[in-house]
């Protein structure tokens, strides 16, 4: 089987990898520009998902992440008025096993976030979270 590759474009003569294009759809579904997600945190995360799905991500993984990215960079209040209570009562229990696994697909989300200067400070202080 052949791998997945992923590719931002070159001078655009060759476009973006279609899983790049899932991810951006899937930010602005969350209501995060994906401008505001740097090209290497994207590629990054579209690493991770091939790391977890060699294959093909299951349908919604690009919508679930993409919601816990969302949450990590907008805060809680911001990504509840744009995604609504449930979708944020979900995001916010992820988190909450990410940080007791440690080493779950959510945590190293939730810490690639952080290293990248992305995540909202008061996402920080309400799960305590430092890179250490």
């Amino acid at each position: 089987m052949a791998k997945r590759r992923s590719s931002l474009g070159f001078l655009g003569m060759f476009g973006r990898s279609g899983d790049l294009r899932q991810l951006d759809q899937a930010l602005r579904a969350a209501d995060l520009h994906p401008a505001l997600v740097p090209e290497g945190v994207k590629l990054t995360i579209v690493n991770l998902m091939k790391d977890r799905w060699p294959d093909e991500p299951p349908t919604g993984a690009y919508r679930s992440v993409a919601q816990l990215c969302g949450y990590c960079v907008a805060g809680p209040q911001v990504f509840e008025q744009a995604n609504g209570r449930e979708p944020t009562l979900e995001v916010e229990r992820r988190i909450e096993a990410a940080l007791e696994t440690g080493d779950s697909f959510d945590a190293q989300i939730v810490l690639m976030t952080l290293h990248a200067k992305l995540v909202n400070p008061e996402v920080v202080e309400r799960y305590g979270l430092s890179a250490e």
